[in-house]
């Protein structure tokens, strides 16, 4: 049974929702649109592995990330669901990918089976490549009456330029080769890191952006500089967590950088400088949007959370 979309306040301005009512609203409006296009899947083992990860909870950053983005400019709700929901699909897919033996051979996934575990490795395989595809098809073709073509097709190639081999796909493949060099430079770490989560961060702040009438340079280099410096924070904190959290508080096993023998930015730096990146990199992105006042408070709000995240 499809579910109904949340109702919002009477409002027809959505850069004065608060961060808590945007984030009520994440869940339900992608999920809807996720239960449409699983229902008609025809093989029921490969539905089942799509859903167990797409569904199994999560924290819904990104798509919270446009959202938020959106709410700046007032962008019509039903353009917005299209890209939250799309770079939900590719995060999924990266996560069932990431955990395979071949990539960081992970057993855990927010606090269950990996996909691969659950399933097996070849259904984990095509679970992966049908959520990535099907966001594809969602971003081309699910309707939106206030969505012009011109703007969708900007949508497209910022989501694939973000998770293909300019981007993500681009930042995993030196993750796997090079990321156990001891010799490696914080630089070309700092890149790998903007490659395999900076840019769908800033893919999913464009969207946003996008999904309004907007069309402000000096918005979108404003955006981009606070993308850029959120996503880095956001991978360097995750390094740090890795090394501090407990295994049942990040849903995932933890030191599997140690594990994997990976070089990690603590691992060039210190913890204690990491830490210090981190609250600085932070403090940069809310600066970058400093400017924009009350119309970002969502956002801002949302910048402060993930900073204080434990998991």
């Amino acid at each position: 049974m499809a579910m109904k979309k949340a109702i919002l306040p009477m409002t027809t301005r959505l850069h004065e929702l608060s961060l808590a009512t945007l984030s009520e609203q994440t869940k339900p409006r992608t999920e809807q649109l996720f239960h449409q296009y699983l229902a008609g899947i025809p093989a029921s083992e490969l539905k089942a592995a799509m859903a167990y990860t797409l569904l199994n909870g999560g924290k819904h950053i990104r798509p919270l990330l446009v959202y938020a983005t959106g709410a700046i400019f007032d962008a019509p709700l039903e353009n917005l669901d299209i890209p939250a929901s799309v770079v939900e699909l590719i995060h999924a897919y990266s996560l069932i990918h990431d955990d395979l033996p071949a990539m960081d051979n992970a057993d855990l996934r927010r606090g269950k089976p990996s996909c691969h575990r659950a399933f097996s490795e070849g259904l984990a395989i095509l679970a992966g490549d049908s959520l990535h595809t099907l966001a594809i098809q969602i971003m081309a073709g699910h309707p939106a009456p206030l969505l012009k073509p011109e703007r969708r097709n900007r949508m497209i190639t910022t989501l694939t330029e973000a998770c293909g081999p300019y981007g993500m796909a681009a930042g995993q493949a030196l993750d796997i080769t090079i990321m156990h060099d001891r010799d490696i430079s914080i630089d070309l770490l700092t890149n790998i890191y903007q490659l395999k989560t900076g840019m769908l961060f800033s893919a999913c702040i464009e969207l946003g952006r996008l999904a309004s009438k907007d069309d402000d340079a000096f918005n979108q280099q404003a955006l981009m500089r606070f993308s850029k410096a959120l996503g880095l924070a956001f991978q360097i904190q995750d390094d740090i967590l890795d090394m501090e959290a407990e295994t049942a508080l990040l849903g995932k096993t933890k030191d599997t950088d140690t594990i994997n023998r990976k070089i990690t930015y603590p691992k060039i730096t210190g913890l204690s400088a990491a830490k210090d990146t981190v609250q600085t990199l932070y403090q940069e992105a809310l600066e970058a949007i400093n400017y924009l006042g009350d119309r970002a408070n969502a956002l801002r709000d949302l910048t402060r959370q993930l900073l204080e995240r434990k998991k």
